[in-house]
């Protein structure tokens, strides 16, 4: 299956998401692949908010521009929409799989580390933490470029 669009999915869609959708785009840019890659989040607290200052400022340290990103909710209906849906965490991994209608919904979720653990969430740490996430998804970026290739 070609994958044309990838949604990143975090609980606020203000931290962790971002992050990954800026470095995602980043790296499917650089590959040359053409798929479209966007956030959201489980919870809607945040909607229509922009990502966490950290998020931003350590995306921008390391040249990614996230600031101009919004949070969204995930609805169900967004699994009609996306190939691949990257769940932060296997909390998210869950939340996702009980609003996938249909088997073919749940098989689009998969765990963005690809050793199946978790990006810890660093809302509550301090700018260590927030660089120790884009690490992660880096490492993971590079990954789900070669799977897509």
């Amino acid at each position: 299956m070609a994958v044309e669009r990838v949604c990143v999915v975090c609980l606020g869609n203000i931290c962790r998401s971002p992050l990954g959708e800026g470095v995602l785009r980043q790296a499917v840019m650089t590959s040359g692949l053409r798929i479209r890659i966007e956030s959201a989040g489980t919870g809607g607290w945040h909607v229509g908010k922009a990502p966490d200052k950290r998020s931003i400022a350590e995306a921008r340290r390391r040249g990614v521009d996230i600031s101009k990103q919004r949070a969204r909710q995930w609805t169900a209906s967004d699994f009609k929409s996306f190939d691949v849906v990257l769940a932060m965490d296997s909390s998210n991994f869950k939340n996702l799989q009980e609003l996938a209608r249909s088997a073919e919904d749940a098989e689009k979720v998969k765990l963005f580390l690809p050793d199946g653990s978790d990006v810890p969430d660093p809302y509550y740490g301090d700018a260590s933490d927030f660089a120790r996430v884009y690490d992660l998804v880096e490492g993971a970026a590079n990954h789900w470029i070669d799977q897509w290739k």
